[in-house]
């Protein structure tokens, strides 16, 4: 049974960095692309929304795979000031912490798709903005759990709190 949900996690974290790699790579060639339009006057209307949404859906992604592996942004001024139990406690609110601000992110995030498709908001063209948006209550709710999870279990890094 761990090995079947081992094996599975596997794959789920080899296709994350692989869709981070396609969309990094395909912001930076859509980039590339557009400043030689430009230069050449003319440039691509559509791309530049493209080009914002890449830019979220990376950074979601990249945060999300960051708290896999506990290379989150954090502060470690009280993983140097506590050790054992304290240590082991003060890691258990900091991330059942950014797990309930994480939850509170996706409620948010569900209020602004709920909002999007009411209006019909359109991001370029007739693509509605809320398609964009979709990584967000993804992304929180696997940064949720993974906080959830990692609260619990043993340090990847001895002196680090969250």
């Amino acid at each position: 049974m761990k090995a079947g949900i081992g094996r599975a996690l596997g794959v789920v974290n080899t296709l994350e960095n692989w869709l981070i790699a396609a969309l990094a790579l395909a912001l930076m060639l859509l980039a590339g692309v557009q400043i030689v339009l430009r230069l050449l006057d003319h440039g691509l209307i559509w791309l530049d929304p493209l080009l914002r949404v890449l830019v979220i859906w990376v950074a979601l992604l990249g945060a999300v795979a960051a708290a896999r592996s506990d290379k989150h942004i954090s502060l470690d001024v009280v993983g140097k000031l506590l050790h054992g139990k304290a240590l082991r406690v003060a890691r258990v609110f900091a991330f059942g912490f950014a797990s309930v601000m994480s939850l509170v992110m996706l409620r948010a995030s569900l209020g602004l798709i709920e909002l999007d498709r009411e209006s019909a908001t359109t991001l370029f063209g007739s693509v509605p903005a809320w398609w964009a948006e979709l990584i967000l209550p993804i992304a929180f709710t696997l940064l949720s759990l993974r906080f959830a999870l990692r609260a619990f279990a043993v340090p990847v890094r001895e002196d680090r709190v969250a």
